[in-house]
């Protein structure tokens, strides 16, 4: 398998605390690709996650279901693991906030409402997950209120532009300081990889006029674009995410042309509206 491709980001609840999680399969193009090679529906296998350098053991589950009755039923892999397993200290440790969180809130409400509600936005964590080279093996990063929050104070002042040119086009920033490339460290390689992700599903092709503008010279030439500006959001998920040529890219900027998610459209000032030509990841 290919190193260090998205697979999935998962937001911390009570059940990845303590049994596991599910990963429905959608827009995942390298992990879709070669995990139903790993692994058929029905069938069980020794998975291993590296979390802070050190290995964990875990299942994964291809779930089974009746294919005569849901034939385009997407497969959906479960990761589980015991809630005293080490894996399952280690990320209780690592999200201690959102356990505490959770923890707390499961002992004020009723049975009936502990399945619905919500964590407040500015408590959520994550879990991220990337293919490594080996196909059982799995490497997992905890992005935690702090780092959002130290993240969030960093960007803040910085032009969404600028941002987005930083995750397109990666390069060393020569005047960051240590502690800055830290901080955004994982924030950046997340934001990167569902953007990058995004592309090969669109063949880099641009969402708005469907052209791959770099084919013709033997390249990819397109970009990520945040629906919500990214600095003030911080959400990097897909459904925040278009994928777009340059050129619709800096216009879009230009001019803060606004997109109106119910009619999957980019309404410009002047009046011009764009639809997306593809669409195979956003739900208006």
């Amino acid at each position: 398998m290919l190193d260090n491709y998205y697979v999935y980001k998962k937001e911390v609840d009570w059940s990845l605390l303590n049994q596991g999680l599910s990963i429905p399969l959608d827009i995942q193009v390298i992990f879709q690709n070669n995990i139903k090679k790993f692994i058929s529906r029905g069938e069980s296998k020794d998975i291993f996650l590296i979390l802070d350098g050190v290995s964990y053991k875990v299942k994964l589950v291809n779930q089974k279901f009746d294919e005569s009755r849901y034939p385009n039923h997407k497969d959906i892999l479960q990761i589980r693991y015991n809630p005293n397993s080490e894996i399952a200290d280690k990320l209780r440790y690592n999200f201690s906030n959102t356990y505490r969180y959770l923890y707390e809130q499961r002992n004020i409400l009723e049975e009936r409402q502990k399945k619905y509600f919500k964590i407040p936005e500015d408590k959520k964590e994550f879990l991220a997950i990337y293919t490594t080279e080996y196909a059982d093996t799995y490497l997992v990063e905890c992005i935690t209120q702090t780092e959002t929050a130290e993240a969030r104070t960093l960007l803040v002042h910085e032009d969404e532009q600028t941002y987005e040119v930083s995750v397109n086009y990666p390069e060393v920033d020569p005047t960051a300081s240590i502690e800055r490339i830290q901080q955004l460290t994982k924030i950046r390689k997340l934001n990167r990889a569902i953007g990058d992700n995004l592309k090969m599903l669109y063949g880099y092709r641009c969402q708005i006029c469907g052209e791959n503008f770099g084919e013709k010279f033997g390249t990819h030439v397109v970009e990520s674009h945040h629906i919500n500006p990214f600095v003030t959001s911080m959400n990097n998920d897909a459904s925040n995410q278009v994928i777009i040529c340059p050129n619709h890219h800096r216009v879009i900027h230009k001019v803060n042309a606004v997109f109106n998610r119910d009619r999957l459209l980019f309404v410009y000032l002047n009046g011009v509206e764009e639809k997306l030509l593809l669409n195979k990841h956003l739900s208006a």
